[in-house]
């Protein structure tokens, strides 16, 4: 028997699930279930665990599954899913969600050596998104912690090569490293703007710069 606010919680993670292929953010169940604080949602999500109708995935995007849904809920469409080992689990059909390319590790922080190589997928979070015209990088560093950005989030990017000023970009610097910044025009300069008043912000010519990608969405993955 699952108590009010775990039905609500439980019910809330299904449903955005379904509709974005993504697990919510701790503060989306925070403000949804109108809780103070967000360790009421790890209180929550631990005795859904324990009562077998959620689970965490280490190491995922998504990073929760709800693997049943309570009797006095509508019953939801399910499958089986073959899993390892040759054994069978019975989980909500998901929406449809494509798959984009998460190409490694981007800098928000010290520029890093530009990385091409697909190393993961992770499902997209809005339908109108496709590996053709989008693709994801790994955040390491916390120049970009006061626009909401830390480390470890996953940050879906559109393929572009121009950007308004303001917009938070992808940029290639001198074609070696490649660095996530806020892009502000300046005159016949672009400058490379953190949101963390640790870091300053770097200027330079329009021909050291290579626009790779217009950030679009955020993925947050909790353990």
């Amino acid at each position: 028997m699952l108590t009010k606010k775990q039905k609500d919680l439980l019910l809330f993670i299904h449903e955005r699930i379904k509709e974005t292929g993504v697990s919510p953010s701790f503060d989306e169940m925070k403000e949804a279930l109108d809780l103070a604080s967000k360790s009421g949602i790890h209180r929550l999500i631990t005795a859904l665990e324990e009562r077998g109708f959620l689970r965490r995935l280490a190491h995922r995007a998504r990073a929760l599954e709800v693997l049943k849904l309570p009797e006095s809920a509508a019953p939801a469409s399910s499958r089986p899913v073959a899993r390892g080992g040759g054994h069978v689990q019975a989980r909500p059909v998901l929406a449809r969600s494509v798959g984009l390319p998460v190409l490694g590790r981007i800098a928000a922080g010290t520029p890093i050596e530009a990385i091409q190589n697909e190393v993961d997928q992770v499902p997209s979070p809005d339908a109108e998104f496709s590996p053709e015209t989008h693709y994801a990088l790994e955040v390491k560093g916390d120049s970009m912690i006061d626009a909401g950005i830390v480390e470890g989030d996953i940050v879906i990017l559109k393929r572009c090569d121009t950007a308004q000023s303001g917009d938070i970009v992808v940029a290639l610097v001198d074609q070696l490293e490649a660095t996530l910044k806020r892009l502000r025009k300046r005159g016949g300069a672009i400058a490379l703007e953190a949101a963390n008043p640790a870091y300053g912000t770097r200027i330079y010519g329009p021909d050291r710069i290579q626009i790779q990608g217009k950030l679009v969405a955020l993925v947050r993955r909790y353990h």
